[in-house]
């Protein structure tokens, strides 16, 4: 069995889209623009309501949509789809629908560079939301009526709680990653983290399956979470779970799901090791610990421990420790098909999404409520989402669910 099977999950080069951050970006501006332009111009239709022609009939009407013209911004080429109004009593001559965020003339983004980040995450503030459509449109666009901002804030709201409350029925989740996010954003209470739980389905298919509020990462936070998705019709346990040390989550799960198995995340599990060392040591003992999730088997697995404990042992008990206390868990993933060691060693399918979030939250200097971020969040998931790859090998995930036995990697013929 090569050593390419056993790397920590990653996108060959040859296979990975390009710039996939910049694509989210796009989509994101266009959903939200395309949505906003609708709220626009339903409050236009609202002030002209009382207005009649001659026959009685409502004067001001919606009349489809301008032709889609392209805007230039930082990330690219973004489409803009207008809507159109029509005056029944004047024709084109009379009163007219003019949007305050894509005028006419507007081909191009004012400070472009900083667009899109605002938008999308400062969008979801209604305070800053002018802030943000100013950076696209000038100082005109501060007079962007709050009651609009309001209804597009409620409107990802109203989305949010109706993915939170979906029905689990018939669903099944093969393998799942958990992790809670401290995201540097302010929250109502430094003590919140965001709690996200992903999962596999028995086709391959990466999905994220909840994502909650919680008191740091506390037992009864994540008890919760997972209650919630048996009282929502999930009912078959994961096979196994993927996550960090944090105990809240493995105690939950012991008590919701017992029968699923534990495995510990190595990149969570190297930096927590290394943070006993000293930094100078930290690149040949990364290599050390790499020997050991490289190990061909178990058996090898457990001799790069035993080697490690030998190097370092007598100057750094403490990091030898963090090691050996958790070998049970941190080598689970040889009881599973080699085809997937690379997505079930590590959190990564959280992490990797996550880099996102954060790089959109890092910037923000107001406080934002729980809601907000938790909508901020549910949003620029369900956009990472749509790029999340199977996983390798998902034929054998049948196997995985009918409980054939595998041996280091391999399915075990003679059980």
């Amino acid at each position: 069995m090569g050593k390419k099977i056993c790397q920590i999950e990653s996108i060959r080069p040859e296979d990975k889209p390009k710039d996939v951050l910049t694509e989210i970006l796009r989509e994101g501006c266009q959903d939200i623009l395309r949505t906003a332009l609708e709220f626009e111009m339903a409050e236009f239709l609202e002030d002209f309501k009382e207005l009649r022609t001659t026959e009685g009939r409502q004067r001001v009407t919606r009349n489809g949509h301008h032709q889609p013209r392209p805007i230039q911004t930082g990330v690219g080429e973004v489409m803009a789809k207008v809507p159109r109004a029509w005056d029944q009593e004047k024709g084109k001559d009379g009163i007219r629908f003019s949007s305050k965020l894509l005028p006419p003339y507007l081909r191009r983004s004012q400070s472009i560079e900083d667009l899109l980040p605002w938008l999308y995450l400062k969008g979801i503030s209604t305070g800053d939301f002018s802030d943000a459509l100013a950076s696209l449109l000038g100082k005109g666009a501060r007079g962007l009526s709050s009651s609009t901002i309001s209804r597009l804030k409620k409107t990802w709201e109203g989305d949010y709680r109706a993915w939170n409350n979906r029905s689990l029925a018939g669903k099944e989740y093969v393998y799942v990653w958990a992790d809670g996010v401290y995201m540097k954003a302010r929250m109502e209470s430094q003590k919140q983290c965001i709690l996200v739980l992903m999962g596999s389905t028995p086709s391959g298919e990466k999905e994220l399956i909840a994502i909650l509020d919680g008191y740091r990462e506390s037992e009864q936070s994540w008890n919760e979470l997972l209650q919630g998705l048996i009282h929502r019709g999930l009912k078959r346990a994961p096979k196994i779970a993927v996550g960090d040390g944090a105990l809240g989550f493995w105690n939950a799960l012991a008590k919701v799901f017992p029968e699923t198995r534990i495995q510990r995340c190595w990149v969570h599990k190297t930096a927590n090791i290394l943070n006993k060392m000293p930094k100078s040591l930290h690149g040949k003992a990364k290599a050390a610990i790499q020997e050991i999730w490289m190990a061909e088997g178990r058996a090898d697995a457990k001799k790069s421990i035993k080697a490690f404990v030998a190097m370092y042992g007598a100057k750094y008990p403490k990091a030898v420790a963090c090691l050996v206390k958790d070998e049970d868990v941190l080598l689970t993933f040889y009881d599973f098909p080699a085809e997937h060691w690379k997505h079930i060693r590590t959190s990564n399918p959280i992490e990797s999404t996550f880099a996102t979030v954060r790089l959109r939250t890092r910037k923000t200097r107001g406080c934002l409520s729980r809601t907000t971020a938790l909508t901020m969040v549910f949003q620029l998931c369900l956009c990472a989402e749509k790029r999340w790859q199977k996983l390798c090998g998902y034929k054998l995930l049948g196997k995985v669910i009918e409980g054939i036995v595998f041996t280091d990697g391999v399915e075990d013929v003679a059980a």
